[in-house]
């Protein structure tokens, strides 16, 4: 398996989002890419976050940033361009030991800032009221979608659609439950420091 997979993680900590799901695209709003109309939903639109005064271009980068407790990879991290591949080049020497149990509530957590703090977001949240919101990795160059999304299959999109699903729970019930260690957030020192 993978190193960055999350799949085992899910399968061994969260079982209840380790399914694969379908849903019909006519019903469906997906999300693709930051600029396209239902872009604002995805991790990587420019939604600034602010925690304890430190401040996130969006929710993508505070997600990765959960991953490490050490300065060195949460600055780099934080200063990168794309926080994404920055963040895979430490996870393999500087990854949380505990972030395969904590994922999911990491992903909560960030998404429950956004809807906090986003009038934008909630908005366009609420205006997808009806629809399932699906992370439409189609164009992706591997055969499956991620845990993240799903592909289009003829007239259904197919996948785990974990942030889809997030989304739609958040969405509907205007909250998030999650839980995270006590020292989930102690990385932000490091950002409060050199700001």
């Amino acid at each position: 398996m993978n190193f960055y997979s999350i799949a085992p993680f899910i399968q061994a900590n969260y079982p209840e989002y380790y399914t694969i799901e379908t849903y019909h695209a006519c019903e469906s709003i997906a999300i693709r890419k930051v600029s396209d109309e239902w872009g604002i939903l995805g991790n990587f639109a420019r939604t600034s976050i602010v925690i304890n005064g430190a401040v996130f271009k969006n929710a993508e980068q505070l997600f990765q940033l959960m991953k490490f407790k050490d300065k060195e990879a949460v600055m780099a991290v934080y200063r990168a361009n794309n926080p994404k591949y920055t963040a895979k080049h430490w996870e393999k020497t500087h990854r949380r030991d505990d972030w395969g149990g904590m994922i999911v509530d990491a992903m909560k957590f960030c998404l429950t800032q956004k809807y906090q703090q986003c009038d934008e977001f909630r908005k366009e949240l609420e205006r997808s009221q009806g629809k399932y919101i699906v992370e439409d990795q189609t164009t992706f160059h591997k055969k499956t979608a991620d845990t993240w999304g799903v592909k289009l299959q003829g007239d259904c999109y197919v996948g785990p659609n974990l942030l889809g699903r997030l989304l739609m729970d958040l969405r509907d019930n205007d909250r998030l439950d999650y839980l995270l260690p006590d020292d989930a957030l102690a990385f932000i020192g490091h950002i409060t420091a050199y700001d």
